[in-house]
């Protein structure tokens, strides 16, 4: 019989949210209000409490890990996967319900998770095999190795925070993933990496599953999900909502997530960034400016993402881009305005922006589109998942014969004999 490394037990985590109110300056000044208006004072501090709200990130989540599985945790942004990774981590504690983990757990939930800015990527290394419980020569040993899947050998003498983003998770994944935790929790942290990494990666924990060590992976990416593990699980609202075999786990997942995108508008949906602009609607409309529910392939189509920025104001060199993503969430194609050099050098407090495409490519099918927007220095919204695309069959090629089932991408070409 397997032994169990992880047992999750009515797990949830609660937060209390309220409407901030102006703090008195000092005490004598609280104190005084009181003294004052010991009336006002008892309803404010009865209202204060009133306004409180409570926010469970998790609640009531049960379930086991056997030592050497690969379990997968899907679902939506906000839903709890990496709340639930925190508490695991022992980052943050729960509210209610327990948690044990049997074995050295390495945890990879943000980049740069258990780095110390100040260190250099040597002195980093050895004390994260530290606090592991690791020795000195059982991390040196495996140092090398670190340094040369990192690819960050020039850089190790250097203080991590001088690091950029892609040498930071190179390194830290690294780190995680060689020091031989035998539980090793990983959050979506790899999209950071570049798409040659994040396939060395998925390499890597690929291998780290066949050594026996037991994998928790969130990922909006449901190709890696099958691709590594047997087994997912399905968090909703802070809820677990499935478990069982992954194939069965992604399908149930990814039609709700077509079914939400395309029931619920985007002013509904969770924002991320800090909200200086917000995409609030989405259409499509074809060459002559038509409205569409559907698109053929092969048509001229324009996607049009309306949005407004905070208190109207003009931004400048603001960038916008959309992936397409198949229903198991692989990114496929993007439209992005550097690619072009079509950034927004002027946008107007409340618009649209419109992204042309000449010519659909794109095989019968439905597609999920990810909408994001970024003024310099500071990502404004992401909306993963934001819209559904569906596109019917057409006659690409000219030839009188709608096109189906013939992959994801249309490849304009003819053919010719030759002597």
């Amino acid at each position: 019989m397997s032994q169990t490394a992880i047992t999750v037990e009515g797990l949830g985590k609660r937060y209390r949210l309220g409407k901030s109110q102006k703090k008195p300056a000092n005490f004598w000044q609280a104190l005084g209000g009181a003294l004052v208006a010991p009336f006002r004072y008892l309803i404010r501090s009865a209202t204060q409490a009133s306004e409180q709200e409570t926010l469970w990130a998790l609640r009531d989540v049960s379930f086991s890990v056997q030592a050497g599985e690969a379990l997968g945790v899907v679902g939506r942004n906000g839903a709890g996967k990496t709340t639930l990774l925190k508490i695991l981590s022992r980052i943050t504690d729960p509210s209610q319900g327990r948690a044990r983990l049997h074995g050295r757990v390495g945890s990879l939930l943000e980049v740069g998770t258990g780095f110390h800015a100040e260190l250099t990527g040597r002195e980093n290394i050895f004390l994260n095999g530290a606090i592991l419980g690791m020795r000195h020569a059982e991390i040196k040993s495996r140092f090398d190795e670190i340094v040369d899947f990192a690819e960050v050998e020039r850089f190790i003498d250097t203080p991590v925070k001088y690091y950029s983003s892609g040498m930071y998770v190179r390194l830290a994944f690294s780190v995680a993933a060689h020091l031989n935790p035998e539980i090793l929790l990983v959050d979506e942290v790899l999209a950071v990496g570049d798409l040659a990494f994040q396939k060395k990666c998925l390499g890597k924990m690929g291998n780290v599953a066949t050594a026996g060590r037991t994998i928790l992976l969130v990922s909006h990416n449901m190709e890696a999900i099958l691709g590594l593990c047997s087994r997912a699980i399905w968090i909703d609202d802070g809820r677990l909502v499935a478990d069982g075999p992954s194939a069965e786990v992604v399908e149930a997942y990814t039609k709700a997530s077509l079914d939400l995108a395309a029931s619920v508008s985007l002013d509904e949906r969770a924002q991320e960034g800090p909200g200086v602009i917000k995409f609030t609607g989405f259409h499509l409309r074809d060459g002559n400016g038509r409205e569409l529910e559907f698109a053929f392939c092969g048509q001229e189509v324009e996607l049009v993402l309306e949005y407004e920025t905070r208190d109207g104001q003009e931004l400048s060199n603001v960038m916008a881009w959309v992936w397409f993503r198949d229903r198991l969430g692989k990114p496929l194609a993007i439209a992005f305005t550097r690619l072009t050099g079509q950034n927004f050098e002027r946008l107007p407090g409340r618009g649209r922006m419109v992204c042309r495409l000449p010519r659909l490519t794109l095989a019968p099918g439905s597609y999920l589109l990810d909408l994001e927007a970024q003024a310099p220095g500071q990502r404004t919204d992401k909306i993963i998942g934001a819209v559904v695309l569906e596109v019917s069959p057409g006659d690409f090629f000219g030839s009188g014969k709608p096109v189906s089932d013939v992959g994801v991408f249309l490849v304009d070409h003819s053919w010719r004999l030759e002597a």
